[in-house]
């Protein structure tokens, strides 16, 4: 089997024919200008829906980026919201002396 499959591998094929046959003219086998036209069309194509893919995938890498930024911004100023708000409510711990503006003896609490 082995010696088939080399003998197949290393037989060369026989040679075209340098002319063509009788009765083929050249504008039979080449596809010319239509061919052309068309080969043309389909890079030109293929080429501007590329670009409008590239474009639309950019667009929305842009939007979901701004989108990320605005829920981080929301988030941000909800910790903001709420540390204001326990600021507010959590003036309980006074020490004798002050005026309820802060946390006792100047020591910041922690965050929750």
């Amino acid at each position: 089997m082995h010696f088939l499959l080399l003998s197949l591998a290393t037989t060369p094929t026989p040679l075209p024919t340098p002319t063509l046959r009788d009765g083929i003219s050249e504008d039979q086998v080449t596809p010319g200008l239509l061919g052309f036209i068309m080969t043309a069309f389909f890079v030109v194509a293929t080429a501007l829906l590329i670009v409008d893919m590239v474009r639309r995938i950019r667009r929305v890498r842009y939007r979901a980026q701004v989108e990320e930024e605005r829920m981080a911004a929301a988030a941000a100023a909800d910790v903001d919201a709420a540390d204001a708000q326990d600021g507010l409510d959590g003036g309980t711990d006074q020490a004798p002396g002050r005026n309820g503006t802060g946390p006792a003896d100047g020591v910041s609490r922690p965050r929750e």
